[in-house]
């Protein structure tokens, strides 16, 4: 039995798409299975993809304490929560019921170039403006601090002479796609003992 994944997003999905060709390329072998795509902005193109893919797709109120999201997560009865875009701060008490359970992709290496206000555009931008020789995609679970909690995975970018943000936030989102699929599925099968070890 695959491991029931729900997925946040803001914005376009590009990392929910590299997420739904991954598991269906996977087919039968596959650890995960996204049962749910959540957003907290009703034009997101994340419903989009969802719908496309015949994945059920939600909007939900982000700006309550986390009652409406929690109520998401448990009538899709999720055991994963993959953040994928998502730009708000997951509630204490979403962090708290799925602790070790939630995992967000960074498009930077943490903890350099992570806290308040660093998120897409902004990361590469302090990359750049730090004269760093590599940035990065970090995978990692989410706990009740921002960009914080264990590191799963780390995967290195250079960073090229003339980059400018935009060329980039390109490259490390190829990465983004490659990596972060892979990560969740991994995870994916290290709890699937642990979910369904009474069957």
């Amino acid at each position: 039995m695959a491991v029931r994944i729900a997925v946040l997003a803001s914005g376009g999905g590009t990392n929910l798409q590299a997420l739904i060709d991954y598991l269906v390329g996977q087919g039968d072998r596959a650890s995960a299975r996204i049962v749910v795509v959540g957003s907290n902005r009703e034009g997101s193109r994340a419903l989009d993809r969802a719908r496309a893919a015949t994945i059920p797709a939600e909007v939900f109120d982000a700006s309550d304490d986390g009652s409406a999201l929690l109520d998401l997560l448990d009538r899709y009865d999720a055991q994963l929560v993959v953040l994928a875009g998502y730009l708000k701060r997951i509630p204490p008490a979403i962090v708290n019921h799925y602790r070790g359970r939630i995992l967000n992709v960074h498009p930077g290496l943490l903890p350099e170039f992570g806290g308040a206000g660093m998120y897409g555009a902004k990361v590469h931008a302090a990359v750049i403006a730090a004269g760093a020789a590599h940035t990065g995609v970090t995978v990692h679970l989410v706990d009740d601090e921002l960009d914080h909690g264990p590191v799963i995975a780390r995967w290195l970018v250079p960073v090229n002479r003339g980059d400018t943000t935009e060329t980039l936030a390109a490259r490390v989102l190829e990465v983004e796609h490659v990596v972060y699929p892979r990560v969740v599925e991994m995870v994916a099968a290290l709890n699937e003992r642990r979910f369904f070890a009474d069957f």
